[in-house]
């Protein structure tokens, strides 16, 4: 059986911010959410988060996540305080206790994988995640003996010069079996420069510790300001796109992309310069996006272009153009071998197969039918003032230029509008609508020189 326990408590004052640091986001999600979304490769039986300042908003942006229980730290004294506050509430656990870092997002699930087969396997009291870092200032050591059993843990600021010397630090990361751990927590003291109670000092306590090595000492990568954030997000895009170029996917001029690691793609996708794709985004095969176009959230089908706009929240089926210059927003649905052109909008809309809407539109809280032809400059005016109108065309539909479409309105099949006309009743399957002022033409009609104007 195992618990996961993240310690989220502090503050994060280097983060100059009123949010608490493990709510900042990475890549579309919170660190704290990163963190126990890589734990759930162990499948936990139960999750805690120790939460101290802004608890309430932590809470809050963990909600949607099923079985988090929260523990409260009202003192932030130090991880082994805060692992303390675990006693009351895992009195009668057995098994497996994952000490994890709300601030160290990083972590691969294989890791975790690792570090608690390792302690099972030997039967550990403890077992703890560490690295060979290249520049270890700032990290607590670890001294191992021959058989990576764990003699001393130090923290940097303790370390004598000497031990500084050591480059396997401590990533903060720990494997305990709980029983065990919950003997000794009590005995821990904050005999050390900072009057903090150190979860280390349980290796003093403890027998046998291990030590487990990871090879990419990047995945204990803690984030404490700003600028680290950058550097991880530039850590986390390297790796994921690293990913999807060797599983098949183009991606042209890499360093201008950022791609969330939600999103998925098929085979021969290409990606082209100054592209964002964010959220829950599926990029199906033989789609090419970009350049300069953002995907949140929204689902793209097989041999889809997307150039230069933006999507959100919306589904655009195979064989289908969007752009250059289209927003697709809240809940849009484009169907089959579709054209959706020039500085468009839709919004809340749902269009038929081999419909097109080329140039200059806004199609609001519609639904337009299949081998419909929406001409330019055509609008949906579908507030008015108050709520939100539907409108509704039908299937072979051709609206000329510069039509507006008063909702609530129904316009039948095979239907077509005349330019410029403003329609505000329901019409017809069949026929021609025109729904404009007559022409008139004053022959003559002019200034005369020396007449004033009025």
């Amino acid at each position: 059986m195992v618990a996961v326990a993240i310690l989220a408590a502090g503050r994060g004052t280097r983060m100059k911010s009123r949010l608490p640091k493990v709510l900042h986001h990475l890549g579309g999600r919170s660190l704290v959410e990163r963190v126990l979304t890589c734990a759930s490769v162990v499948q936990p039986k139960r999750q805690l988060v120790i939460v101290g300042y802004g608890g309430d908003l932590v809470q809050q942006s963990l909600s949607h996540l099923p079985n988090v229980e929260f523990v409260e730290q009202t003192e932030q004294l130090g991880t082994g305080h805060a692992v303390q506050q675990l006693m009351p509430h895992l009195q009668d656990f057995e098994g497996s206790l994952l000490v994890l870092n709300g601030d160290v997002p990083l972590l691969r699930p294989q890791t975790l994988t690792a570090l608690l087969a390792t302690h099972q396997t030997n039967g550990n009291a403890a077992t703890i995640l560490t690295a060979q870092m290249p520049d270890p200032k700032g990290y607590g050591r670890v001294f191992c003996d021959g058989n990576n059993l764990v003699t001393q843990i130090v923290e940097d600021r303790d370390c004598t010069p000497a031990q500084r010397q050591n480059r396997r630090v401590n990533a903060g990361i720990y494997c305990f079996d709980w029983h065990q751990l919950a003997k000794v927590l009590p005995q821990l003291e904050s005999n050390n420069d900072q009057q903090e109670y150190y979860l280390t000092d349980a290796v003093n306590f403890l027998s046998p510790v291990m030590a487990v090595d990871i090879e990419d000492h990047q995945e204990m990568f803690g984030i404490n300001d700003r600028k680290q954030l950058a550097d991880a997000y530039e850590i986390l895009q390297t790796r994921i796109k690293d990913d999807w170029m060797r599983a098949g996917v183009t991606l042209i001029d890499p360093t201008s992309i950022t791609i969330d690691d939600t999103v998925q793609f098929g085979t021969d996708v290409v990606i082209e310069p100054q592209t964002h794709l964010r959220g829950q985004t599926v990029i199906e095969s033989g789609s090419r996006i970009g350049p300069g176009s953002l995907v949140e959230n929204s689902q793209i089908g097989e041999n889809v272009t997307v150039l230069y706009s933006v999507i959100n929240n919306s589904v655009v089926k195979a064989n289908t153009q969007v752009g250059p210059y289209t927003h697709l927003r809240n809940e849009v649905e484009v169907g089959q071998n579709c054209r959706i052109g020039n500085f468009v909008e839709l919004k809340q809309a749902q269009l038929g197969d081999r419909t097109n809407v080329a140039h200059l539109s806004y199609l609001g809280n519609a639904t337009i039918g299949k081998r419909v032809n929406v001409g330019a400059g055509t609008i949906t005016a579908n507030y008015d003032g108050v709520k939100k109108h539907h409108t509704k065309i039908g299937d072979r539909t051709k609206t000329g230029s510069n039509t507006v479409l008063v909702a609530p309105i129904s316009v039948g099949e095979d239907v077509t509008i005349a330019a410029g006309s403003t329609v505000t009743e329901d019409v017809p399957n069949d026929c021609l609508v025109i729904a404009r002022s007559r022409q008139v033409v004053k022959p003559g009609w002019r200034l005369k020189p020396d007449e004033p104007a009025t």
